[in-house]
């Protein structure tokens, strides 16, 4: 058995890992890579004549967004992933090929027919069997991650017994959509991602408070609120919160009317992706699940309006730098790096009444680093931008585990492992990660990508 990294080895984005079992390899996830990451090419450049198998961690373009290169490249396998991710993924590639490559959707409708046909859903928590060419079988099970919905680390029992598991991304600890991962119980090697393996997040416990002071803060002073979100995941959060701030404000004691605030989902995709959440509502947690018992839509609330048409999008961009009225847009992308927000971006930064949230990781080389790291002058679409507005960031809403996340779910491994590989993080991430893994599982052996 070997494992083998084409993507996310070193840096964040580009997830590709090979476990290799003699002449044939099951792949785990094949994502684009973004960013200043991105100058790497998207054509497949390893061998992919023996991948046997596709398995999926979730469905977030740097996880999956080079399937249809692999496909081209002459991939015949199957597309292992759960039922969640499953669901989602069909919307993500179709997204990313309009982007990428211009395609109508026609030729996404043929494309997306395609991938459904390879796709193979498995729930939660279930073993599956794959049998390879040489007779071998190997047992997979996908289990709960707590990154978006769908999100799974994956477990893979070799015909010798041994166990590995592939961690994906993993999410944080109590946030109140989806449930927290809970560690495997024996492990013989790991590879584990280490995003913020060097950060500890602060504010998941008050993110929603802190949320609401910046926006009443920002809306008494009038303008517009941007928030980029990523279209799986924290767009679902987002409206979770401000669906809960909404049902607990007092208009007689609150310093702005929350009821009459109009919250605008400016994303066909993050519409679609939320239908399927609401889909997939056994997914949720307990807290989530007793909201919609109580009659509650915390995912689709009267005050939220999605905006599907372009010309749609075109015109409330127009109005909102026009009129200067109060309203909250949540828009992709997250990083800043494309998407309906960079529109609202160009016709809004420019105004010192309009305010930004950031609340996620943005990744060197986007338009979202250069706002998180306090850029006064930025180019978007060849135009040089003064930017006058306030740039606000807060960490509740990351959808990694942080350090601590990340140790408590190696430390909670009762057996093993033997080997850890460290991916998916900077330099120092990876690093200092490591450092504190020799520390916890002092009999396994560490390797990062920078070792």
């Amino acid at each position: 058995m070997e494992i083998l990294h084409h993507g996310a080895k070193v840096g964040v984005t580009g997830s590709c890992h090979e476990i290799k079992l003699g002449q044939h390899g099951l792949l785990i996830d094949c994502g684009m890579f973004q960013g200043d990451e991105s100058k790497d090419a998207l054509d497949i450049d390893f061998p992919i004549e023996h991948i046997h198998a596709l398995l999926l961690t979730h469905s977030h373009i740097d996880h999956v967004g080079r399937i249809p290169w692999l496909l081209a490249a002459g991939f015949k396998g199957q597309i292992y992933a759960s039922e969640a991710t499953a669901a989602l993924l069909p919307l993500m590639l179709a997204d990313g090929l309009k982007i990428q490559l211009g395609f109508n959707q026609q030729q996404c409708d043929q494309f997306t027919l395609l991938v459904k046909s390879r796709l193979k859903a498995i729930p939660y928590d279930c073993w599956a069997q794959i049998i390879l060419p040489s007779g071998e079988l190997v047992k997979i099970r996908f289990r709960p991650a707590g990154h978006i919905l769908g999100s799974a680390y994956i477990e893979i029992m070799l015909s010798t017994g041994e166990i590995v598991v592939f961690s994906g991304d993993l999410g944080p600890c109590n946030t109140p959509l989806l449930v927290d991962p809970i560690s495997p119980q024996t492990v013989d090697t790991l590879i584990i991602e280490s995003t913020y393996g060097d950060k500890t997040h602060h504010g998941i416990e008050r993110r929603e408070a802190q949320l609401k002071e910046i926006i009443e803060r920002s809306l008494i002073d009038g303008g517009v609120i941007l928030i980029p979100a990523f279209s799986v995941g924290r767009t679902q959060e987002l409206l979770f919160d401000i669906e809960n701030i909404i049902a607990a404000s007092n208009v007689k004691n609150e310093a702005v009317n929350w009821q009459e605030i109009p919250v605008i989902l400016d994303s066909p995709l993050a519409g679609e992706i939320t239908a399927q959440y609401r889909n997939f509502k056994m997914l949720w947690t307990k807290e989530a699940k007793e909201r919609k018992q109580q009659g509650r839509h915390p995912l689709s609330f009267s005050q939220c309006i999605t905006i599907e048409l372009h010309s749609d999008h075109q015109a409330l961009v127009n109005r909102l730098k026009i009129s200067g009225e109060a309203a909250i847009v949540v828009a992709a992308s997250g990083m800043c790096s494309g998407g309906r927000i960079v529109n609202y971006l160009e016709a809004l930064l420019p105004d010192k009444r309009t305010d930004v949230i950031m609340i996620g990781y943005q990744a060197k080389g986007t338009l979202g680093r250069d706002l998180y790291s306090g850029k006064r002058v930025i180019t978007i679409n060849n135009t040089v931008i003064n930017v006058k507005a306030q740039i606000h960031t807060m960490s509740g809403y990351s959808a990694h585990a942080d350090q601590a996340d990340l140790l408590k779910f190696v430390g909670g491994i009762k057996q093993g492992p033997q080997k850890i590989h460290v991916v998916h993080g900077d330099k120092q991430a990876q690093l200092a990660f490591a450092e504190l893994l020799q520390q916890i599982k002092p009999q396994a052996k560490i390797v990062t990508g920078f070792s």
